[in-house]
């Protein structure tokens, strides 16, 4: 266990009442002093949305015990750690963790993601900061993998040089804790969504349209988050949130002849 009494901040996208989010606060309780800010409603596939349109709402909760400061936000996950750290803090957590989310975040998932969206903002910010989810979408679902192995992952996480590292983010398998076969260091497996769009008609003859489609990959190989995750291992992928092609600025440089355009 980690010496220091950390600061620690909890948000994610499922809401405050969520189930993966009390496992999370009861798990982090173990390492410091927890905030937890999250969504008052569901925000799945937020991103990293924020709110500019209407006024943000802060309502607190006595959801996790008296020695947990919790507040409810009306915005997204994003929103929740912005006003967390402007607002609500007194100084710079030592430690962001968001989630349990109740669904997989492996593959291109994390850029549609809720609670990474959380955890990257708060590494942005410059703190350290973990994602987690686990893999079966039911809200009532078993989570002994997770209790057992994210106080494991948060101490190796601790221990990293954080500057190298500051953003992880974690899925678990949906089996049985006694089959998880271990912890692997992935890479984001690359996927896409291919969309179908239901049409719908409302009573009224509008037409309307539910959002359905299917996740479509062939990168599932040995060393991706998707393999691990489908071979019984807990998948730990470093995220960054710089998002330029540095292997293409010398090619684009060469090819495209800019100082020739210019003048």
């Amino acid at each position: 266990m980690i010496d220091k009494k950390l600061k620690i901040l909890i948000s994610n996208d499922d809401s405050i009442y969520s189930r993966g989010i009390k496992c999370l606060v009861e798990i982090a309780k173990q390492f410091g002093e927890v905030t937890v800010v999250a969504p008052n409603r569901p925000q799945s596939a937020k991103g990293h949305s924020i709110t500019l349109t209407e006024p943000l709402r802060l309502k607190k909760k006595d959801l996790f015990g008296p020695e947990v400061v919790a507040y409810a936000c009306s915005g997204t996950p994003v929103d929740c750690v912005k006003i967390a750290m402007d607002k609500i803090l007194d100084e710079q957590p030592d430690l962001c963790l968001s989630g349990i989310n109740h669904g997989s975040n492996t593959s291109i998932n994390v850029v549609y993601s809720g609670t990474m969206g959380a955890a990257m903002e708060a590494a942005i910010d410059g703190v350290p900061s973990i994602g987690f989810s686990d893999v079966n979408y039911d809200e009532e679902g078993d989570l002994s993998v997770c209790k057992k192995y994210v106080p494991i992952i948060i101490e190796q996480f601790l221990k990293f040089d954080k500057a190298k590292s500051r953003l992880i983010n974690v899925n678990f398998p949906s089996i049985d804790v006694g089959k998880i076969k271990g912890i692997k260091i992935c890479r984001q497996s690359i996927a896409m969504w291919k969309e179908d769009f239901q049409e719908k008609e409302d009573p009224y003859g509008g037409k309307y349209y539910w959002l359905l489609g299917q996740f479509k990959s062939d990168d599932i190989g040995e060393g991706t988050d998707v393999h691990a995750i489908k071979n019984g291992f807990i998948s730990v992928v470093p995220v960054k949130f710089d998002l330029t092609s540095h292997e293409d600025i010398d090619y684009l440089n060469k090819e495209w002849n800019i100082n020739e355009k210019v003048g």
